[in-house]
């Protein structure tokens, strides 16, 4: 794999190892052209051959790449190095969403919130861009240092189409949906039942499912109910807990449709903890194919429930409780006997899921019947509505006849007395001057007192210690709460202070804050370079401070000109017509550009970079000049022929090759008798500039140094073999 050091495309510097997974390696490295540290995924080498591993490697670059969101990691740039694949992606300083929860705990509701509002958030675009996750778990979503959230790892993600795609189960099994569990279909809705998962865990602190093995959890998912949250923690808003419940419910069509729904309840709840949201009592998709139902199936409908010709069957004015769950239980039969399935009813139940509910011997056959029960439970509905306007009618028939006697007796009495009763009006929202004329006039007693209001503007009733409609007595007198308007504070300075800090003073203060970007060349990162209203104003509780974050320096860039085959002063002055320099010069010898012109320059050309980067070239020497050599062996004898040794004399034997002006020493030794004759194969051959003019000298002395060459006789002979380099 890499190694801290390596230079990856000319560009992107390994500098550390900080992460590993199933398929793949995760370095930080310095991007020398936009000088960013990033972070790189490679594939690791094991995977690269496989094209089907690839191919997911790939489409996870492709699926990313498409999408820009803050909370979602954004990707740079995918390549290939020595047979590595890798991704290049915005480096996200932090800890995953499962860390946080470990080393915190269960989070408060206020903090859960926002974060399953972030992630939601990311998944919306990724949903409407149709890519689903089907792997969201804490472990791929990084909580940075400044709070914000970004989910990760679309590994596994695929692009939707209009129709539901069918796959393979994927994912974490203790974030699971069902139909993934059982290897069916999934869709977005899937995605969904993981960020009920994830949810649960941020405001309990543990996953719903823990079993012995990964089957276990994933049966489960499929077959055990989800143990509410507020069992275990009571201070969970009721709306929260029931936007658990709907993501996380079995059957995909009694969830959320859409993460863009999810996230409306998310924010109605973030407005208001007890606002109306989550599961209802009874579910029908919108997309509900339309059922013919047969002449049988509606007589059998219409006798369970006692309805001949759609008038009510005999009976009291209103049905006793058990005469309800009779019929009931008729019609329950009726459709067992139209389909042979046996149906549950529990009207006690308001758990979100269908009235009817269907037993069903093999789990694996869900999907497969999912049509069919989603019509049965659309009759069963429909019977169930129907013998409850029957009865509402009935009772309502019974109740209107004793209010009518009931009515008529009031009025009579009322007819009877000549008192006349005050009632009190309803003065909210009237200026303090319409509010007490009124009252004035109708001689009712009052007093005024004042306060701050978020609601009403200065000088109007916020509030009446006595509601209207309410009869008044002689000595009854009213409170009015005239507003002050909004309570103001002294709006905090936060100039300077990085965006977490300012965000929690502010915050604290009872101020929202609004976030705005901006280069500068003074305000480092992350800080605040402005703030409206300014520090010291005075502003209304829940009043937005807008704060302008520094971006840094602004990093202006240059598009890298062409340079090849331009000289070295061309070269330069191209560089610096676009505000960038020339680097180190280096020459080489080429065969195909000529001598002074540049052969190839450090960074492509087209490529954008900082105003002032050196950019290095290579010129050409021209072409490598070819020396040719020589290399000559030799052959042949020296024989004594007719000299006589003195006992224990040598002589001194001198072979040289002589070149043109250049003499190159063969031979320069002394030898016995008994070394004679000399062979010459076993004389080094030796290298030569030229062939030129060769011969070949040989002579012998004794040890005065008397020339004694004609006792000699040599057969030697050079023998020449050409060399090019």
């Amino acid at each position: 794999m890499f190694e801290p050091g390596m230079i990856i495309q000319n560009r992107y510097e390994i500098t550390e190892e900080i992460g590993s997974g199933g398929m793949s390696v995760v370095y930080k490295a310095m991007d020398h052209v936009l000088n960013r540290y990033i972070a790189m995924k490679v594939l690791k080498p094991e995977f690269s051959d496989d094209k089907s591993f690839v191919s997911k490697f790939r489409m996870e670059a492709q699926s990313a790449a498409g999408l820009s969101h803050p909370n979602i990691v954004n990707v740079f740039d995918v390549g290939e190095e020595s047979g590595y694949y890798y991704i290049v992606m915005e480096l996200v300083e932090g800890i995953t969403l499962k860390e946080y929860i470990q080393q915190n705990g269960r989070l408060n509701y206020a903090t859960a919130l926002d974060f399953i509002i972030q992630i939601c958030s990311g998944i919306e675009v990724a949903h409407e861009h149709h890519t689903i996750h089907r792997d969201i778990k804490p472990q791929n979503i990084i909580v940075s240092k400044n709070g914000t959230l970004k989910v990760t790892d679309f590994g596994i993600a695929k692009a939707a189409t209009s129709n539901t795609i069918a796959s393979t189960a994927m994912g974490s099994v203790h974030y699971i949906s069902p139909e993934q569990a059982r290897g069916g279909f999934s869709d977005e809705r899937s995605d969904i039942y993981s960020l009920g998962i994830t949810l649960y865990e941020m405001l309990t602190g543990r996953v719903p499912f823990e079993g012995e093995n990964n089957v276990t959890v994933a049966l489960m998912h499929i077959q055990s109910e989800i143990i509410p949250p507020r069992e275990y923690y009571p201070d969970i808003p009721v709306g929260l807990e029931k936007i658990v419940l709907k993501a996380t419910q079995k059957r995909p069509e009694q969830r959320y449709l859409t993460t863009n729904a999810m996230l409306a309840d998310l924010r109605k709840i973030a407005m208001d903890p007890n606002a109306e949201v989550g599961v209802s009592s009874v579910m029908v998709p919108s997309n509900a194919p339309t059922i013919q139902i047969s002449s049988d199936e509606l007589n059998a409908i219409k006798n369970a429930a006692g309805v001949t010709g759609g008038a009510a069957a005999p009976g009291p004015s209103v049905f006793p409780v058990n005469h309800n769950r009779l019929e009931l239980e008729e019609a329950k039969a009726a459709l067992n006997s139209l389909y042979d399935e046996e149906f549950e009813y529990d009207d006690e139940k308001d758990d979100g899921k269908p009235l009817f509910e269907g037993k069903e011997d093999d789990e694996d056959e869900i999907d497969t019947k999912v049509e069919k029960m989603i019509t049965i439970g659309a009759i069963a509905a429909t019977v169930i509505i129907g013998i409850i306007i029957i009865v509402a009618l009935i009772s309502i028939t019974g109740v209107f006849k004793k209010n009518k006697k009931a009515t008529t007796e009031v009025t009579t009495e009322a007819a009877t007395t000549e008192e006349t009763v005050n009632k009190m009006l309803d003065l909210i929202g009237y200026s303090e001057e319409e509010a007490t004329k009124q009252l004035d006039d109708m001689n009712i007693s009052y007093i005024i007192e004042r306060d701050y209001s978020d609601k009403f503007e200065e000088g109007k009733v916020a509030s009446q210690s006595i509601e209207s409609g309410t009869e008044l007595k002689e000595d009854d007198k009213v409170t009015l709460v005239i507003s002050k308007g909004l309570k103001k504070e002294s709006v905090p300075d936060v100039v300077g202070k990085t965006l977490s800090e300012a965000k929690s003073i502010l915050e604290a203060a009872g101020f929202e804050v609004v976030e705005d970007n901006d280069y500068s060349e003074e305000v480092e990162e992350d800080h605040i370079i402005s703030q409206s209203p300014e520090a010291g104003s005075q502003a209304g509780e829940g009043t937005q401070v807008k704060v302008v974050v520094s971006k840094g320096k602004e990093v202006k860039v240059a598009k890298v000109p062409d340079l090849k085959k331009m000289t070295v002063t061309e070269a330069e002055s191209a560089l610096t017509g676009v505000k960038l320099k020339l680097g180190n010069v280096s020459q080489e010898y080429s065969d195909s550009v000529e001598e002074g012109k540049v052969i190839s320059q450090s960074i492509a050309s087209g490529t954008e970079v900082k105003e002032e980067t050196k950019i290095d070239i290579t010129i050409s020497k021209g072409k490598k000049p070819v020396k040719t050599t020589y290399s000559a062996s030799f052959s042949g004898l020296i024989s004594n022929s007719g000299y006589e040794f003195p006992e224990g004399k040598l002589v001194k034997i001198t072979v040289t090759l002589k070149v043109g002006d250049t003499t190159y020493p063969i031979i320069n030794d002394w030898y016995d008798e008994a070394s004679l004759p000399l062979d010459g194969s076993s004389i080094a051959s030796c290298d030569l500039a030229s062939k030129d003019n060769i011969s070949l000298l040989y002579s012998v002395q004794d040890d005065t140094g008397a020339d004694i060459t004609s006792s000699f006789t040599s057969t030697l002979q050079a023998k020449l073999k050409t060399v090019e380099q």
